[in-house]
């Protein structure tokens, strides 16, 4: 039992500076919920069943077009697919006796901050160190929303459209990390907006909405990324190593002396 409360106020330590970020971005967010046309407490609902910055805004982006529930199931499952490999990378780290109460909960709860914590602590995970984040994380990024579209109602609305590019700064702030380090990365980024430009000049696809050239053009590109520039794996450890070498007679006669 102690073992559980020392995890749960560990997590609860860690949880708080991501809070106060989420809650930062979350707000944004909040003023595209308002576009959208969320009240405070739909808003905050969405982000308490959504923990994902972009998987949100697809959510709103489908909502602002007038699309059908099936493209937005779609939609937030492409733009949140990566939690999947999350959960699963994070499962290897609990003892094989965690019941499933305990991982399905945990992977609820999952983002890319709280995986970054979890996956880093050492020795295996408490499930209760992740209840412990979760419970600040979490609802700092539902009240940040909510509060976020409460301001889009009262600010004028020259502020609310300037508050609402915020969000895209985020997104350039996501990406713009990984593209310094790799130039694949940054391939597919200049690729993708490139080829978003292209489409949205083709009558084409003017009948397909927004969100749906989104995820279609996310699937094509990451897909080619992914056949033509794989990710190397790097060499076990005794792969590494290079060939045994042959021990020469002195060395012989050294083990024997």
């Amino acid at each position: 039992m102690n073992k559980n409360k020392n995890a749960f106020a560990d997590g609860i330590k860690d949880g708080i500076p991501i809070a106060a970020g989420y809650f930062a971005v979350a707000f944004s967010l909040g003023i595209v919920a308002k576009k959208a046309g969320l009240n405070p407490f739909q808003g905050f609902l969405s982000s308490f069943l959504n923990h994902a910055s972009a998987g949100e805004y697809a959510e709103f982006t489908v909502i602002m077009a007038n699309a059908p529930y099936l493209e937005m199931a779609v939609v937030i499952l492409i733009t949140n697919i990566r939690y999947l490999l999350m959960s699963c990378a994070l499962s290897q780290k609990f003892h094989a006796d965690t019941s499933l109460p305990h991982r399905f909960f945990t992977g609820f709860g999952i983002t890319d901050e709280i995986f970054g914590i979890s996956i880093a602590r050492p020795g295996m995970l408490n499930p209760y160190y992740n209840y412990g984040a979760m419970l600040v994380a979490l609802p700092g990024w539902s009240a940040g929303t909510a509060i976020g579209i409460v301001a889009g109602n009262i600010l004028p609305a020259s502020v609310v459209s300037a508050l609402s590019v915020a969000l895209y700064g985020m997104f350039v702030a996501i990406i713009t990390p990984a593209s310094k380090q790799n130039k694949v990365v940054a391939g597919v980024v200049t690729a993708s907006f490139a080829v978003s430009f292209i489409v949205s000049g083709i009558p084409l696809f003017d009948q397909m909405s927004a969100s749906m050239k989104i995820s279609l053009l996310t699937v094509v590109i990451a897909g080619l990324a992914a056949a033509f520039f794989p990710i190397q794996e790097e060499p076990d450890a005794d792969d590494a190593q290079t060939p045994d070498q042959p021990i020469s007679n002195k060395e012989v006669s050294g083990y024997g002396a």
